[in-house]
């Protein structure tokens, strides 16, 4: 890259980045914007100057400009036609199915977000929002968030095929900044020294045992 070390000229070299932009074949039309406009190509080929003059300081310094645009263009071509024969196919979801959310667009409490959780829910997807998006049953909590995702930010719930192995619990509700659990029935209760104590089952962990209190 032309700079210096101290990154403080780029500008100076702006004006010859961009004429050797626009002087080289871009892919969608085949041809330099220069040739497009004046129906020519510059070159300097044919000129001829002593390298140790100021205009052959200038040309020398042109020359390189022009060649390093170049071969970054051709990666740049490169690079974008590999990722067109390797993109991998989004995954289709159909109403019903469960999928994990991307933690990195939602603001949680988590007073850390590199600790937090990557994926959030498992949530039900309720239909499809035209090709690359899925609307999805949120948690009530959640009511400002807009519940139409990008398929990107979706990953499939695998059932997993290791015996006793289960999926992870649901996120917790916030309430009054705390969190808390979804009850999802009441199994017993007792009055002890004039308090009133449930042993309840958590929505999302009744295949665990201990899951209860």
């Amino acid at each position: 890259m032309y700079v210096s070390y101290h990154q403080d000229d780029w500008y100076t070299w702006l004006p010859l980045a961009e004429f050797a932009y626009n002087n080289a074949e871009h892919s969608s039309t085949k041809q330099s914007p220069f040739f497009t406009i004046y129906g020519r190509d510059t070159s300097f080929d044919s000129i001829h100057i002593s390298q140790d003059s100021p205009d052959g300081k200038l040309l020398t310094k042109l020359q390189s400009v022009q060649q390093v645009v170049k071969e970054e263009l051709e990666a740049a071509i490169r690079r974008f036609k590999y990722a067109d024969r390797n993109r991998a196919i989004p995954p289709d979801f159909q109403p019903g199915d469960k999928v994990w959310l991307a933690s990195k667009n939602i603001k949680t409490t988590r007073p850390t977000k590199k600790l937090s959780e990557r994926w959030l829910g498992p949530f039900e997807v309720l239909k499809k929002i035209g090709s690359h998006a899925y609307h999805l049953k949120l948690p009530q909590q959640w009511k400002t968030v807009h519940p139409v995702f990008h398929v990107s930010l979706l990953e499939p719930v695998k059932q997993s095929t290791i015996p006793n192995q289960h999926q992870l619990p649901p996120p917790p509700i916030i309430v009054e900044d705390k969190e808390e659990w979804e009850v999802a029935h009441v199994l017993d209760s007792k009055l002890t020294r004039g308090t009133l104590w449930y042993l309840v089952e958590w929505k999302g962990f009744n295949e665990d045992p201990e899951r209860t209190t």
